[in-house]
């Protein structure tokens, strides 16, 4: 588990590809790794890696093809910022909110401009991610842990401040840039909570009005 607290911005120092998946090295920068062993948890533009090599200015994770289909890391270039932070531990404060490292899809940045000293985006989102976005609700971007300021059917907007612009690689961002989203564990828990014993079945349906005013979530109109 996670945070969504960047702790440091890394460096892609190489990217090698093995029969069909990659293997990632990352330079890690102001991270401190000395707490970290093979096989613990960082998470890099908010998708879960493990560490299998730690060569001392940073380390190593392979890379799944199925990560590579369902995230951006398969875009990444030598070079490249990413946004970097250790897994939890129970000692840790959550400053953002609880973030499991699973990326549920691939958002568009499709509007940025400056609001004073902050800078605002709009993205776009999977249409099947909507209903998990909501206003003043929390969501995760490229591991970021924001609070989501306005939503617009699949669009979603986001204020961002001058100290989150310089800790994290967000800008860096600009129109047509993909990011990883990771929608907030508590409304997907509650929308299986709500299907019940049709959780079971194949092919359970999505919540929708009729299930939410049958168990009291809502009225009728």
């Amino acid at each position: 588990m996670f945070t969504g607290i960047i702790e440091a911005v890394g460096q892609v120092a190489e990217l090698q590809s093995r029969g069909g998946d990659v293997r990632l090295r990352i330079r890690t920068g102001k991270l401190d790794l000395g707490d970290v062993a093979l096989g613990d948890s960082i998470a890099v533009n908010g998708v879960c890696l493990t560490a299998v090599e730690l060569p001392g200015d940073g380390f190593v994770a392979d890379v799944s093809r199925e990560t590579l289909s369902l995230t951006s890391l398969g875009q990444l270039k030598s070079g490249g910022r990413v946004n970097l932070e250790k897994a939890l531990t129970l000692s840790s404060r959550l400053g953002g909110h609880l973030v499991s490292g699973h990326v549920d899809g691939l958002g568009s940045v499709v509007e940025r401009h400056d609001d004073a000293r902050s800078v605002r985006f709009a993205i776009a989102a999977p249409e099947e991610l909507a209903r998990y976005i909501a206003h003043k609700g929390s969501i995760t971007v490229d591991g970021t842990s924001l609070t989501v300021n306005a939503v617009y059917g699949n669009r979603f907007e986001l204020n961002i401040v001058p100290h989150t612009l310089q800790e994290t690689i967000m800008n860096d961002y600009a129109p047509g840039c993909r990011v990883n989203l990771e929608v907030d564990l508590l409304a997907r828990y509650l929308e299986r909570l709500l299907l019940g014993d049709k959780a079971a079945r194949p092919n359970a349906s999505a919540v929708d009005l009729a299930m939410l005013l049958r168990t009291g979530f809502a009225k009728e109109p």
